[in-house]
């Protein structure tokens, strides 16, 4: 069988666009959907068809690959995708969706003979851009000569979780992923904002753990961000980062956990939503510990 695949991507936001690109760039015939329009008409100068519709888009697709914003909408594309599915046809879903939406997604995927693959990455829209994102995967090891060229396209590294994607394992370690980047860039938030109330330099907070072990590259990445007003465009948008940590909060519900800082993490991420944020990396969260317009 040949490497060379036709591969529908639908969503081509923050995420989508760019592996998409990559797609191409590695040699797919790549067909693209958004429900906006304008987000995927550039991909058209990359090489890719831009379809008016999913079903436009995912004719042919040897490989469907899903990344929008949550598992209701790619219940809903793929719906509409439905016409032109073809049996056996290989079925990425990147986006995260949360254990709830899995199992539905799943069994759409069974009761239209879809191949499903739980797949859903790690990284923001620097890495995406330059095929360097992990991509946690589950699904049935006979199939995965077909998707293994996809998932070398856009990332660096694909991490296995186990043979059955309805099960959801490789949305459970993307959930648990991001509660530590969330709580992270939570906590990169609060530092700053403490600094700027108590007239204390950030860089003499950097300089007192330079190099030890409360030091890491994410802290000193989301505060450049902030201290350099440079939250758009977005790696990782707020709201984004809002569903993701209210998924977080749920799934430690149902398994009869209580998550206090996904939950207060949430609830600040959608404080910076309402004040104007919403389309700025998740950084952003610095400005729910004020009130009124601030800078750092």
């Amino acid at each position: 069988m040949t490497d060379t695949l036709t591969v529908s991507v639908l969503g081509t936001g923050i995420m989508g666009a760019p592996m998409a690109r990559n797609l191409a760039e590695a040699g797919h015939t790549v067909r693209v959907w958004n429900r906006t329009p304008d987000k995927a008409a550039p991909l058209a100068a990359d090489g890719a068809h831009v379809a008016a519709t999913p079903a436009e888009a995912v004719q042919g697709a040897d490989v469907v690959l899903t990344m929008l914003y949550d598992g209701a909408a790619a219940l809903e594309v793929m719906r509409e995708a439905a016409p032109a599915l073809r049996p056996g046809t290989a079925w990425v879903q990147s986006t995260t969706a949360g254990i709830g939406a899995v199992g539905d997604l799943a069994a759409f995927a069974r009761d239209h003979e879809l191949v499903f693959y739980d797949a859903p990455v790690l990284g923001t829209r620097q890495p995406a851009e330059a095929g360097q994102l992990l991509v946690l995967a589950a699904g049935p090891s006979e199939s995965r000569e077909t998707v293994t060229p996809v998932f070398d396209a856009v990332g660096a590294r694909t991490v296995w979780t186990g043979d059955d994607g309805a099960a959801g394992t490789a949305t459970r370690l993307k959930l648990v992923a991001n509660s530590w980047v969330i709580a992270a860039t939570n906590a990169v938030g609060e530092v700053l904002a403490l600094s700027k109330a108590l007239d204390v330099n950030p860089q003499s907070f950097f300089d007192a753990i330079d190099g030890g072990p409360l030091d890491m590259g994410y802290l000193r990445v989301k505060a450049g961000l902030i201290l350099d007003d440079r939250l758009s465009p977005a790696q990782f948008a707020v709201t984004t980062a809002v569903k993701d940590a209210r998924l977080i909060v749920e799934a430690g519900e149902r398994h009869g956990i209580r998550l206090d800082v996904a939950a207060a993490s949430a609830e600040r991420l959608a404080r910076a939503a309402a004040q104007g944020h919403g389309d700025e990396d998740m950084a952003a969260a610095y400005f729910a510990s004020f009130d009124g317009d601030q800078s750092a």
